[in-house]
């Protein structure tokens, strides 16, 4: 997750000792804030602080990725921090909130093997097993053996599962539309774009289509 300092780790040029130097000192090893760098100084804009002082450091290592992946990082944290509060007044955690929001999803029976969870969750059997468990011991989904496939093991939302998904699903998309309530209909769905086609070039050139909620297992 994002680093609370605001830098990536390795983020232009490595973690050397020279890579540390003055962003690292505060004000209690007695350096005037004149003369820090600027993030350290407290400057209006530390994204462009921390660019600005590898460009000073590092001279000819790009560094305009800062400007992108560290306000993703940080909104990534602030996003998942906010998440686990709203969902802890719940008793609910991103895992089983991820089971039962698949399961709701899927429209009425809101019955999948154990094998298409994992599929549209994008975890392992193994994961796939914990949570089923979990939610089962928590009154939230229950499981059969399956039709025709041996082995096939359906899971299916109780009645208490649905009314929990559905409350704090409403919650949580409530909340988070009020987190986005700077932005204008026409800049988030600009955004929204443009971050769907990040994802999706990232994705290509790492080999990596796993999504989930941040945090979760």
């Amino acid at each position: 997750m994002a680093n609370e300092g605001g830098d990536r780790p390795g983020a232009a040029g490595g973690a050397g000792p020279h890579a540390r130097g003055s962003a690292e000192r505060g004000p209690e090893a007695g350096e005037p804030a004149e003369e820090r760098a600027p993030e350290a100084a407290g400057a209006g804009d530390p994204v462009g602080g921390i660019a600005e002082a590898w460009r000073r450091e590092r001279p000819g290592v790009p560094v305009a990725s800062i400007g992108i992946v560290t306000p993703i990082w940080r909104l990534a944290k602030l996003f998942g921090d906010d998440r686990r509060r709203a969902l802890a007044l719940d008793g609910v955690d991103a895992a089983t909130l991820d089971l039962l929001s698949v399961l709701r999803r899927s429209g009425p029976p809101y019955t999948l093997t154990t094998r298409e969870l994992g599929r549209r969750s994008l975890v392992t059997a193994g994961a796939v097993s914990q949570r089923v468990a979990r939610a089962e011991r928590a009154g939230l989904v229950e499981r059969r053996p399956g039709e025709g496939r041996p082995r096939s093991v359906l899971v299916s939302l109780t009645e208490e599962g649905h009314r929990l998904v559905e409350e704090t699903v409403d919650r949580l998309l409530l909340r988070e539309d009020e987190l986005l309530g700077g932005l204008t209909a026409e800049q988030r769905e600009r955004l929204a774009d443009l971050l769907g086609l990040l994802l999706r070039d990232v994705q290509g050139r790492l080999g990596d289509d796993g999504l989930g909620h941040v945090g979760a297992p």
